[in-house]
């Protein structure tokens, strides 16, 4: 991936546009140090070719020739046809003898732009990665945006609470020139793909309050005051990426900060009139906080009460949601003082 970012980067020259202001230490003017022999010695890549794979296809008999009744060569047509029927049931069969296999999923990051900024203040280049599942389609990839900093302080924050777990992550160091040059921007766009696949293959940094806060724990913050602010249309694509994020960091089953984003789902999809759209995340977060052992059973009445509104007016069964909802009456759970999941978004804090 890194290969190809640089082909691009030398043909074409760096984008630049307005961004916000800097951030803390440490600078941006510095040189990268050639690591990347390293990083791919110590830290597992995105893209792998097993040898196996490459020695099938060295065998599979592909110079094969093709003669007529008389011992001569057919005429160029056929054999062309000949071939492609080969290859054709070549890769019929490799597809049938490949279906039950199993591939393995596991999570990747891939830097797929880079923008130099130049504010009053500063310069500095902002990196956008995708995070993709490998192993199936991934039909709702996740993306973060971020600077050399950033991702610096992330390090600092895991290296200070997890010592030993990040004891030889390896991460680009820095010098005082050619910062900004094709050349380092890719060899730190392999770097950061390489580190970021690391930490997040390790379940305790994983789920750790510095990991998920530099993913998405801001992102939600802004979300949310967008949301009460009745921006909807800035907070909807906001709480979108916060979800694929967490659907793809975060352990199945729910959790505050995934139910937080199901409302802030619901209130924007209803107010933006989707309302399908709404009624499958009310839906959705029902089904959760069902799973969840009363530990966020004060959030299901609210959920409840948009999920039969919301499945009234897009003409789906509601029976089911409003038998439990009585119960829930019936058992002293449901009161005038319950708040709706906008008073909720108000409330409540992501801390």
């Amino acid at each position: 991936m890194a290969s190809k970012f640089l082909q691009r980067l030398r043909s074409s020259p760096l984008k630049e546009e307005r961004g916000p202001g800097p951030l803390e230490e440490p600078p941006e003017s510095a040189e990268l140090v050639d690591d990347t022999e390293g990083l791919s010695l110590r830290l597992s890549g995105t893209l792998s070719l097993s040898e196996d794979s490459l020695a099938s296809q060295e065998s599979d008999g592909m110079g094969t020739s093709y003669l007529g009744s008389d011992g001569h060569g057919e005429s160029k047509a056929q054999g062309e046809n000949n071939s492609h029927t080969f290859l054709t049931k070549q890769l019929r069969e490799m597809w049938e003898h490949s279906r039950d296999a199993r591939i393995p999923i596991r999570l990747t990051f891939e830097v797929t732009d880079a923008n130099i900024v130049q504010d009053a203040h500063s310069k500095y280049v902002v990196y956008n990665i995708f995070l993709l599942q490998t192993g199936q389609y991934d039909p709702s990839p996740a993306y973060i945006s971020c600077r050399y900093s950033d991702l610096y302080h992330l390090r600092r924050h895991l290296l200070a609470l997890y010592p030993s777990e990040m004891r030889g992550v390896s991460f680009p160091r820095k010098r005082v020139r050619k910062n900004f040059t094709p050349e380092t921007i890719a060899k730190r766009s392999r770097a950061f793909e390489q580190f970021l696949c690391h930490v997040s293959s390790l379940p305790v940094l994983r789920t750790s309050s510095p990991f998920l806060n530099f993913f998405y724990l801001r992102d939600i913050e802004k979300a949310q005051a967008l949301t009460c602010a009745g921006l909807y249309k800035l907070a909807l694509p906001i709480w979108t990426n916060s979800w694929c994020l967490q659907e793809k960091l975060c352990p199945p089953g729910p959790s505050k900060h995934r139910l937080l984003v199901l409302a802030g789902l619901v209130v924007c999809h209803q107010e933006m009139d989707t309302l399908e759209e709404a009624q499958t995340f009310s839906e959705r977060a029902v089904a959760l906080i069902q799973d969840s052992q009363d530990k966020h059973s004060s959030l299901l009445v609210p959920f409840l009460n948009a999920h039969i509104q919301l499945s009234w007016r897009v003409g789906i069964d509601k029976r089911e949601a409003e038998a439990l909802l009585q119960r829930l009456q019936e058992t002293g759970h449901y009161t005038n003082k319950v708040p709706s999941l906008k008073e909720f978004l108000v409330k409540e804090t992501v801390g």
